[in-house]
């Protein structure tokens, strides 16, 4: 019998190289990383009713909220986050410009 040397295998290295030219990839873990740094900036007593739930274009962050008080409560605080939210976000060369906060949006964070 033959001896078979298998020695064409990728390394990971070589195959996360390849998957991190994808944009969309890079996109995605950029926005993961940014969404980690919610609870950083958040007040404690709102850092379990409130999660980042997606980017729309120019910047804006939608947040789905446990209830609508805790909306309005983060409403009231909008301008104060952005702010402390903003070297976070540069750091990965990427802009918070609005926070929109929706507690439709909450059942789908649950879900998942």
């Amino acid at each position: 019998m033959a001896k078979v040397l298998y020695t064409d295998f990728e390394g990971v290295e070589d195959v996360i190289s390849k998957m991190m030219d994808n944009p969309q990839l890079k996109k995605a873990i950029t926005r993961t990383n940014m969404y980690n740094f919610w609870d950083n900036i958040l007040p404690s007593k709102l850092k379990k009713r409130s999660k980042p739930y997606s980017m729309l274009p120019g910047g804006i962050m939608v947040v789905a909220c446990e209830n609508p008080i805790v909306a309005q409560e983060l409403s009231l605080h909008k301008i104060m986050l952005i702010k402390k939210f903003e070297p976070f976000a540069k750091s990965m060369k990427m802009r918070i410009t609005d926070l929109r906060f929706d507690a439709k949006k909450w059942q789908m964070v649950i879900e998942d």
